[in-house]
């Protein structure tokens, strides 16, 4: 958690022994563009996510799979505080649904990685490549947030989830979807 009024905690307890996470922003990329390559089997991804945050491999004998998973999730709950375990939980132990946000995803850390480098040195005049190792996560994720209007970034983002309007002309509109469609995340 970003919080001013304290240290940045990079530490986690795994039974008894204090583990330092890498929590790079490099580093959190992988591990974010780890967990959503859907050709990787989800054991894999708990082996490499720890290997990853930890730079230790907790193989078996010592933690069986489900010990590793685990772990991997109290990982995962230390990076996004707001997964799965921070949830409702219902009288039996059940996560309670909670309707997600239907809003269309307006950047994505691989495909616009062009526009946040050009946008971080343009507001902070930070090299990402210099920064890599160093720059922690939720320092990066503070910065992106951050990132002025006139940054590309931020042009693009706004491009993507700009609406019409009643006062737009016919060639405004088209403008308007040409940019769109120029600028769409290949999901989409």
């Amino acid at each position: 958690m970003f919080e001013l009024s304290y240290p940045l905690d990079d530490t986690v307890m795994i039974d008894g022994r204090k583990y330092h996470l890498d929590m790079s922003f490099d580093n959190i990329l992988l591990l974010l563009a780890l967990m959503n390559d859907d050709k990787i089997p989800n054991y894999q991804k708990i082996l490499e996510g720890i290997n990853l945050l930890l730079g230790v491999s907790l193989l078996w004998p010592y933690y069986h799979m489900e010990a590793q998973q685990q772990i991997f999730n109290q990982l995962l709950q230390k990076l996004f505080p707001k997964t799965e375990a921070s949830l409702p939980h219902d009288i039996d132990g059940n996560p309670i649904p909670i309707p997600h946000n239907k809003e269309k995803k307006s950047y994505d850390f691989k495909h616009d990685a062009a526009y946040i480098y050009a946008s971080f040195r343009q507001a902070y005049q930070i090299d990402l490549f210099e920064e890599q190792g160093k720059l922690h996560w939720y320092k990066f994720q503070a910065l992106l947030a951050g990132l002025p209007e006139d940054t590309k970034l931020r042009q693009v983002i706004g491009i993507r989830t700009r609406k019409e309007h009643k006062g737009m002309s016919s060639a405004e509109r088209r403008e308007l979807h040409e940019l769109q469609e120029y600028y769409a995340l290949p999901d989409e």
